[in-house]
């Protein structure tokens, strides 16, 4: 009739905060990022306490009041010993136009400040080659005769299977291509002497018409990512696949990072594990906040972004986001984190802290590819599976879920539940100083009482039924108890909160840590102790 029984215990760990003192990480870095379809790009990276920088590369125009310009037009002639000393790779074979890809640093194009790696030339000579692939390219600078006119424009998003170099100091070599075929992937050097006997100098045209125009190439502000409230993922949105060395980070308006793509896993993990920690601080900071407008038992424990499994998911949404909140007595479930009083009360899911069960999956139970997983089983016995990124957080909010079970059976005390013995209708008392209690529900007539050691084991039957086996202080003999209840998972569930926050008092670890936690959880005139003026059921023997 009955199953077995996992048991009433319920780990615990130290601080919940320990993990908040690590103090905000700054990176930078340059990396790869894929928007949407396009091919992957040079990035560089930026992480500061609050905000992830995207930047791109981009020419712009420095002398005077600095300023972006869609074309540049540059004239210039063969040199005796070198040509034009450039080197192009693309064309219209990759949905490009043929891409300046070195710079010689002999040769005056360099030294022009007009001419950049990563300029893609738009026409020679008036003739527009956009469409033109490499070799066509090619064949048309060679016939352009002594001097060429060309109009360039930066490309800011140069696939990467180009390899561009960042910097514009690099070596170049150009080759005489004069024969042979030349390949858009490779750097097809324009060594072309038209002319032998000249030794002009290069030239650039009237435009743009102000004189002493200078241009650099310099990293520019893509994209902005406030970290607050930010959250990270490896994962492909909504799926448990997992990207290779790559991760995304999504603001909280939306605004999404796009696919950052690192060269090793080890890089992957040092930039997740720095943009967390920076995240988590920002957290700890605005619950600190946030905590001042709450009075004592509404105070927040944690909060933050996880990935919910969904029970009835279809193959292209297996995940949603979902950002949790452990508040006074209270798990609250939102699909965005909650800014103003009145967010509060539209969750939409809460659950009583201590009428829920946390768990962190091994290996062994995980329900998919997804690594570092919870689940909570509710109060109606519902198990809610969870995803988060990193293992430290998986351990974060297992603490988060034991502090806040703590705090609230410490404070509550006791808690009271109907239930149904020999068809009768009685109230089983769960008292954190008492232990069991089971009374009369018309008359308060005390039926039995046990102390929480008295208690031996436990089983159910997974719909309604507990049986307590219970040792006679005396006798020594254990006493079969059978209750029902309409509410099963919740009274279990209960019990091993009311467990809990009785060992966890015996743990001189916890205590120190319990004492370290509250400071930043509470107003420093407040307390969680239970007051004594708390009511409590009155009993008649």
């Amino acid at each position: 009739m009955y199953s077995r029984a996992s048991g009433l215990h319920y780990p615990f760990v130290g601080d919940i905060l320990s993990h908040f003192q690590k103090a905000s990480s700054t990176k930078t870095g340059i990396y790869l990022l894929q928007d949407g379809s396009e091919e992957p790009f040079n990035i560089r990276l930026h992480l500061a306490k609050d905000i992830l920088t995207i930047q791109e590369q981009d020419v712009i125009c420095v002398s005077g009041e600095p300023f972006y310009s869609s074309e540049r037009t540059v004239t210039i002639r063969r040199q005796t010993i070198g040509g034009f000393g450039l080197s192009i790779k693309g064309g219209a074979e990759h949905k490009i136009p043929v891409v300046i890809s070195k710079i010689s640093k002999e040769q005056k194009a360099e030294l022009s400040g007009l001419l950049f790696i990563g300029d893609g030339i738009l026409q020679i000579n008036g003739i527009n080659v956009r469409s033109y692939r490499h070799e066509e390219v090619v064949q048309v600078l060679r016939n352009a005769g002594e001097e060429v006119t060309l109009t360039v424009s930066f490309l800011k998003r140069t696939p990467a299977f180009l390899k561009l170099p960042l910097c514009e100091d690099c070596s170049c070599i150009p080759s005489d291509q004069s024969s042979g075929t030349s390949s858009p992937l490779c750097d097809s050097g324009l060594h072309l002497n038209y002319h032998p006997n000249n030794t002009d100098t290069l030239s650039c045209s009237s435009w743009p018409m102000s004189p002493g125009l200078r241009w650099e190439k310099r990293w520019v502000d893509l994209r902005l990512i406030p970290l607050l409230h930010a959250r990270l993922s490896q994962y492909v949105p909504g799926t448990d696949i997992c990207r290779q060395n790559a991760f995304q980070v999504v603001a909280v308006d939306g605004v999404c990072s796009g696919v950052i793509q690192c060269p090793s896993t080890d890089e992957c993990t040092d930039w997740l594990q720095a943009i967390a920690t920076n995240i988590s601080a920002l957290t700890k900071h605005n619950v600190k906040k946030i905590n001042r407008n709450f009075p004592v038992n509404q105070q927040i424990i944690y909060m933050g972004w996880v990935d919910e499994k969904e029970q009835d998911s279809v193959q292209d949404r297996m995940y949603t986001p979902k950002f949790l909140a452990l508040r006074g007595s209270s798990l609250f479930k939102f699909s965005a984190p909650p800014v103003t009083t009145w967010d509060w009360t539209r969750a939409e899911k809460s659950f009583t802290v201590y009428e829920i069960m946390f768990k962190i999956l091994k290996d062994s139970e995980l329900v998919d590819k997804r690594k570092h997983c919870f689940s909570v089983q509710t109060d109606s016995g519902e198990d809610i599976f969870f995803s988060v990124e990193l293992e430290c957080e998986l351990l974060l909010w297992e603490k988060a879920f034991q502090m806040a079970t703590f705090f609230e059976v410490e404070r509550i005390q006791c808690k009271t539940y109907a239930c149904i013995v020999d068809s009768h209708l009685m109230g089983l008392t769960i008292d954190f100083s008492m232990g069991f209690v089971c009374f009369d529900a018309a008359s308060k007539a005390v039926l039995w009482r046990y102390k929480f050691s008295q208690l031996k084991g436990s089983s159910d039957d997974g719909k309604s039924k507990i049986k307590f086996l219970f040792q006679n202080q005396d006798t020594k003999l254990i006493e079969a108890k059978e209750l029902e209840f309409s509410n099963l998972f919740a009274v279990l569930h209960c019990i091993h909160a009311f467990f809990a926050a009785k060992v966890a008092c015996l743990d001189p670890m916890f205590v120190s840590s319990r004492n370290a936690a509250m400071a930043p959880v509470v107003s420093t005139t407040s307390t969680l102790t239970a007051p004594p003026q708390i009511s409590k059921i009155k009993y008649t023997s």
